[in-house]
């Protein structure tokens, strides 16, 4: 059984590790467009780059390098075996003259010692590997280099029977030392072709931004902002004339509906204005206070369904001052019978934002009226966010069941053992405002109290 479930486990760990490696990724990468599209052009130029470099160094810089190590190699051999064979009186002048007249070296001849203990080699030492090894293999003697101490000259000593040879080489002729302007001049030409892409690629990516700005702005039901119009690529002004188009569609689909519900209401209250009329001239009062009673709820569940199929549509977004709202909203709910205690955050700042008003004051209302038909006393609060507006509203009434609390969204719902049928409730109090929260670009959902009842919570990006 263990055979059979050590690799299922190992399995199962490596698919976590590399989940987990690729959730790190992802959270490193940048989450906007702008940045993902600087990755995509940047990360290639990085990769030829590198690419170049590696190559050039590997066949250009080393190749160059040996090359100069072997001339100097054989520069010095030359020398050598022109010292041992060398039978003027003058104090090897003419063997120095040569040296620098036809080699451009520098020769000393020095009485012979011990030669100077190794120097630590360079982080890149390809001229010490390829000087070394080209005077081991062509001067056959015991040699000592520094390539690290003067930063424009090699110094070579050979140690031979009557005398050491100090032989001073300029780093250019040992060295590929001007390799360095390749590699300069591919990064100040990234750079600039990178700047170039960059401010190419912001202008692009501005249309675009100006895009989802006016598509947020509209999801939250605020204007579009007046400089909007499309342009920048052809991809991208055709997505923004079709947003237009959409937006124009909608609020014309609006509109109409918003004026047959306008002449459907009127019609209707002008009939039940006429059975008002005549109730009133009814003689019998308790047969006509009961048909009285009636007509005045149908009245209200008239308006409540006008409201419903309405919405909010028709009324401009303006700045509202929260805490005001909520004030008249409590000073409003007076006549329901039941405490309302207002709590917000930040008491000594105003909270205004860009709302419509009557939208929220109607929302958070009809939760403020649920509350108040199931709970004894009732908090409303606020909760300003970094992005989010939040209010809530509390009571201490029965609640409603965790598999219900989607479900009473739905119109003309209504839970039976939390309401009585009796009472003249629709069912359209939590569709209104969810759908007033959903113009608003935000949510609204339940949850437990703290009061031991409900919350709902109506949240709206700011």
């Amino acid at each position: 059984m263990a055979a059979t479930t050590e690799p299922t486990f190992k399995a199962g760990e490596k698919k976590a590790l590399s989940r987990r490696v690729a959730d790190y990724v992802s959270n490193l990468m940048p989450k906007g467009l702008y940045g993902r599209a600087l990755i995509i052009i940047i990360a290639p130029i990085v990769l030829l780059e590198s690419i170049l470099a590696f190559i050039f160094m590997e066949a250009h810089w080393e190749a160059v390098t040996r090359r100069l190590s072997e001339s100097t190699a054989r520069d010095v051999s030359a020398i050598v075996a022109i010292y041992e064979n060398y039978n003027r009186d003058d104090n090897f002048k003419q063997l120095k003259d040569l040296a620098w007249d036809k080699l451009r070296l520098q020769l000393q001849v020095l009485p012979v010692s011990k030669l100077p203990p190794p120097r630590p080699r360079p982080f890149f030492d390809i001229l010490d590997k390829s000087l070394s090894k080209e005077i081991r293999r062509r001067v056959r003697k015991p040699f000592w280099i520094d390539t690290v101490g003067s930063s424009r000259l090699v110094e070579i000593r050979i140690r031979l029977e009557k005398a050491n040879l100090a032989i001073f080489a300029r780093r250019s002729q040992t060295y590929a030392s001007n390799s360095h302007i390749f590699l300069v001049w591919m990064v100040v030409t990234s750079f600039i072709l990178l700047t170039v892409a960059i401010l190419f690629l912001r202008n692009q990516i501005k249309p675009v931004l100006k895009l989802s700005e006016a598509a947020d702005a509209f999801g939250k039901g605020r204007p579009v902002p007046a400089e909007f119009r499309p342009r920048g690529a052809r991809e991208v002004r055709q997505a923004a004339r079709a947003f237009l188009e959409m937006r124009d569609r909608i609020e014309k689909h609006v509109e109409q509906r918003t004026t047959m519900l306008a002449g459907v209401s009127h019609d209707l209250r002008t009939i039940l204005t006429r059975f008002k009329l005549q109730l009133a001239m009814l003689k019998d009062p308790e047969e006509a206070e009961a048909l009285r009673s009636d007509v005045d709820e149908m009245q209200l569940m008239l308006e409540d369904y006008m409201a419903f199929t309405k919405g909010d549509s028709g009324e401009e977004t303006q700045l509202t001052n929260i805490h005001a709202l909520l004030k008249e909203i409590r000073d409003d709910g007076a006549h329901l019978g039941t405490p309302i205690k207002l709590k917000v955050t930040k008491a000594g700042k105003a909270l205004s934002f860009p709302l419509r008003r009557h939208a929220i004051k109607r929302a958070v209302t009809n939760l403020v009226n649920n509350a108040a038909r199931y709970g004894t006393q009732i908090q409303i609060k606020t909760i300003d966010e970094e992005s989010w507006l939040k209010i809530s509203v509390e009571d201490d009434g029965p609640g409603i069941a965790e598999d219900q609390r989607e479900e009473v969204f739905r119109p003309f719902y209504r839970i039976d053992n939390a309401r009585n049928q009796d009472i003249g409730n629709t069912g359209l109090g939590l569709s209104i405002a969810r759908d007033i929260a959903h113009n608003h670009g935000g949510e609204i959902f339940l949850e437990e109290s703290e009061l031991g009842g409900l919350r709902a919570v109506i949240a709206i990006p700011t």
